[in-house]
Formats: C-alpha cells, structure tokens, sequence
C-alpha cells in the first residue's frame, strides 16, 4: 500500500505504477491507490465500452477502457475514467503509451466511496481538458445516468431514468440504450 504522507515525483508514480497489481491515481505528487470494483460496476463499465466498440467500429471515434490513464497538466492528475471516447487517434503524453490527453467523453460508473469527488471534484478537474465535451455519470444500484454537455455559456446537465429510454452522446450523434448500459444488472 502506497503512503499518502510522502510526496512522489511523477517519474516515481510512473515507476511504481508500471509494476503494480492494482491502479492507483496521481494527484499533484500524492499516490491514491483506487478501490476495487464491483460486479455491477465492471458489467456497467463493460456494457458500455463494448457497446460503443461496436456502435462506433467504422467511425473515427474510438472508445478505450479503463486500462490506459488519462493525464491532466494543469492539475498534474493521472486518472484512470472507466471508459474514455476519442474522436480520432488519442493524443499520447510524451510519447508514453500509457496516457493520453485528448477525450471527447469521459465515463464514470460511480461507487458510493467516490460518488461525490467524481460529481465534483474530478469533474472540475475534467473540464481543464479542450477537448472534453460530455461527461456520463452512472448509477449502479438504478437505471439513472447523468450527462453533462459541454455548451458555449457552461455545462448543461440532463437526466435519464428507466430502462426504456436511451442517454444521446451529442458530440458523437449517437443513443445508448439504457437497457444495454445495464444488460445482466440486477438491482434490488
């Protein structure tokens, strides 16, 4: 387990993160090892990458999982956002092959232990990147997503409960179908 109390340059996060079992983030020299999922979360997560995957297969959009971190220069932040959606090739960091720049969506399943800091915090954060322009917040335990569009006076929220209706991605002109965000969820 990475201490918190000690500061790490970025070189040291990347060394130590190349080697780890588990993900953890950077946040301006501090190691905040990331907690791990679910079973609803990684159906969720997985329903949607897939979805999009195929949707998406011939466009010049491409989703990406979990597996490759996003970086943040302005607040020095390495973020690993369950799924991410590019339109055209990702931008690498430096080269690097394991983070890029550039999403156009940024997805976050939310758990109960990071709800809040992805509602506001991390999106906060979010919004320093150019090319961001919609941001899906999901529910696991309900059928309910949250979008925020980015628009030219701020960002504009919409909501979409049930399982019959479909979250439209605007930047990308496509619906997901909130039935297939939550194939093989069971909710109590």
């Amino acid at each position: 387990m990475i201490s918190t109390e000690r500061r790490y340059t970025l070189d040291e996060y990347r060394t130590i993160e190349e080697k780890a079992e588990g993900r953890s983030e950077y946040r301006d020299g501090e190691i905040i090892p990331m907690p791990g999922g679910t079973l609803k979360h990684s159906r969720i997560s997985g329903n949607i990458f897939a979805f999009l995957k195929s949707l998406l297969r011939d466009t010049q959009f491409e989703p990406i999982n979990s597996d490759l971190r996003l970086w943040i220069p302005e607040y020095r932040r390495g973020v690993y956002p369950d799924v991410m959606l590019f339109d055209g090739e990702p931008q690498l960091n430096d080269g690097r092959l394991d983070e890029v720049l550039n999403p156009l969506v940024i997805v976050e399943v939310l758990s109960p232990s990071t709800a809040d800091y992805d509602r506001q915090n991390k999106f906060r954060i979010y919004r320093s990147i150019v090319s961001f322009s919609e941001y899906l917040l999901v529910e696991q335990d309900e059928p309910f997503i949250e979008r925020y569009s980015k628009q030219t006076q701020g960002w504009l929220l919409s909501e979409f409960n049930g399982l019959e209706v479909s979250v439209s991605l605007d930047s990308v002109g496509i619906e997901l179908p909130m039935a297939e965000i939550y194939r093989g969820v069971t909710f109590e």
